[in-house]
C-alpha cells in the first residue's frame, strides 16, 4: 500500500525559558512519521515544496531519516520553509507562534501549466488536512477536489483532518466551504471535536451526528473523553494520559497510530486503541515529534 501525506514540513522552535529546542514537524509529517513508525510495512512519502537553503537540506534529511519517502518533494531555489515556536502552559496545554507566509509550501503542485498532480496518481491512499488546503491559493484547492473526486472512483482513499487554524482562511466562511467540499470525498475522517466547533459553532452532540449521518469510517477526536467511532458510533472508556507537558501533535499522532491500525487490517476499536495510546504518550514530551530512544 502507498501513502502520500500533503501538507507543510516547518521548523520547529519548542521553547523552554529563554532556549529553544530546534527541530521539524508540521501536522500532516506528524502523521506521516507516526504512521510509518507504527506500520513500518507501509510505504509512505511526503509531498510538499522547500526551498535549496540549510533549513530546507534539515527539514528533507529528516523525512528521510524517518524512512520516510522524499522524491516527490519539490525544490524552490527561491523559497524558503516555514517556521513556529510552541509555548506551553502549567497544564502542558500549547499555543503557537508562526511564520509561514513566504513558505514554499503554498506553491506546491503548482506550475508553469497550471496544478499539476500527476505524482498523486500512483497512491492507494491520500492523506491531507485542513492545514493543507488552507495554505494553498483557491484555483489550487479548487483543482486538488476535482482531482481528488477522480482519484476515489479510480479507487483510491482519501483521509482528511480539518485542523482549523483561523489565520490561515480569510474568513470563517471560506473554511467551512472548503471542508464541507472535503468531507464530501472523504473516506476515513479524522475530525477534532474542538477544531469543528470553532469553525462551525456547532455543539459537540451536533457534530457528532452529522459525522455519523455520513457513513463515514473514522474517528471523532474529543480528547480526554476519548474518540467517537464514526463507523459504529462506539464510544470506549480508554485510559487517559498518566503526563501531560506538552499538547503538540495529540491529534495528529492519534491519526497515525490509527490510520497504521487500520489500514494494515485491525478492527475499528483496536485501531482507536492504538491512536489514543500514541496520542497518550506522545504528550508526554515535549515537541511533535518523539525521539526514537523515546518510544
Amino acid at each position: 500500500m502507498k501513502i502520500a501525506a500533503i501538507g507543510e514540513a516547518m521548523i520547529e522552535l519548542s521553547m523552554g525559558g529563554n532556549t529553544a529546542a530546534v527541530g521539524v514537524a508540521g501536522d500532516t509529517l506528524n502523521t506521516a512519521i507516526y504512521l510509518k513508525r507504527s506500520a513500518p510495512s507501509l510505504e509512505v512519502d511526503y509531498i510538499t515544496r522547500v526551498g535549496t537553503d540549510a533549513f530546507s537540506n534539515r527539514i528533507v534529511d529528516f523525512i528521510e531519516a524517518e524512512d520516510i519517502g522524499t522524491k516527490h518533494i519539490e525544490r524552490d531555489p527561491n523559497g524558503t520553509p516555514g517556521l513556529y515556536a510552541i509555548t506551553t502552559d502549567d497544564t502542558g496545554e500549547r499555543s503557537f507562534t508562526y511564520w509561514r507566509d513566504s513558505a514554499a509550501a503554498r506553491w506546491t503542485f503548482i506550475t508553469d501549466q497550471g496544478p499539476d498532480f500527476t505524482q498523486l496518481a500512483r497512491y492507494d491512499v491520500i492523506y491531507l488536512s485542513g492545514i493543507t488546503i488552507a495554505i494553498m491559493t483557491p484555483s489550487v484547492r479548487n483543482a486538488l477536489l476535482l482531482f481528488l473526486q477522480g482519484f476515489r472512483r479510480s479507487g483510491g482513499l482519501v483521509c482528511y483532518d480539518s485542523n482549523y487554524r483561523p489565520r490561515l482562511w480569510a474568513d470563517v466562511e471560506t473554511a467551512r466551504a472548503a471542508n464541507n467540499a472535503m468531507w464530501s470525498i472523504t473516506d476515513i475522517a479524522l475530525p477534532s471535536i474542538d477544531d469543528e466547533m470553532e469553525m462551525t459553532g456547532e455543539t459537540p452532540d451536533t457534530i457528532a451526528k452529522r459525522f455519523l449521518a455520513a457513513g463515514r469510517t473514522g474517528a471523532l477526536k474529543r480528547g480526554h473523553e476519548g474518540p467517537l467511532c464514526l463507523k459504529t458510533g462506539a464510544t470506549y472508556d480508554f485510559p487517559q494520559a498518566t503526563t501531560v507537558v506538552d499538547t503538540t501533535a495529540a491529534g495528529d499522532s492519534f491519526n497515525g497510530g490509527y490510520l497504521a491500525s487500520s489500514l494494515t487490517g485491525a478492527s475499528q476499536a483496536n485501531a482507536l486503541r492504538s491512536g489514543h495510546d500514541l496520542a497518550a504518550h506522545v504528550i508526554g514530551h515535549k515537541g511533535a515529534i518523539l525521539p526514537k530512544d523515546a518510544e
